[in-house]
């Protein structure tokens, strides 16, 4: 089992910046692939940027890349998305999700493990 915990919770102006966190917990030795995933009211879960366990691949959806970084430190059990330039469309719960396998990671139903979710909200 691994938990999972967001933070970064935030109310920002658009064109502004802030940056989330995830921290793994529990079977961390295992390595897992990573990724972030948002979602606004009415709509469904969707992906946002994923990272492997070593941090040499990433991918991202095409509205936050030149916007968005993911990263992780394995030696603190932490994923990070820094996110810049934010948009009101942007505005979303963002959950981290985590698994070993994960063979699609652009895709929700490849995570087994998921945060709480924190809510980022950009103002116009």
């Amino acid at each position: 089992q691994v938990q999972l915990v967001e933070s970064g919770v935030g109310l920002v102006q658009a064109g502004g910046s802030l940056r989330l966190s995830c921290a793994a917990s529990g079977r961390t030795s295992s390595r897992y692939v990573m990724g972030w995933f948002r979602q606004a009211p009415g709509k469904y879960r969707d992906f946002v940027a994923a990272i492997s366990w070593s941090g040499g691949t990433t991918y991202s959806v095409d509205s936050v890349k030149g916007r968005f970084t993911i990263s992780r430190d394995n030696a603190k059990n932490t994923m990070y998305l820094q996110m810049n330039s934010l948009k009101p469309e942007d505005t979303a719960v963002y959950y981290c999700a985590a698994d070993p396998v994960a063979t699609m990671p652009t895709s929700r139903w490849a995570y087994r493990y998921w945060g709480q979710g924190t809510q980022v909200t950009v103002s116009s």
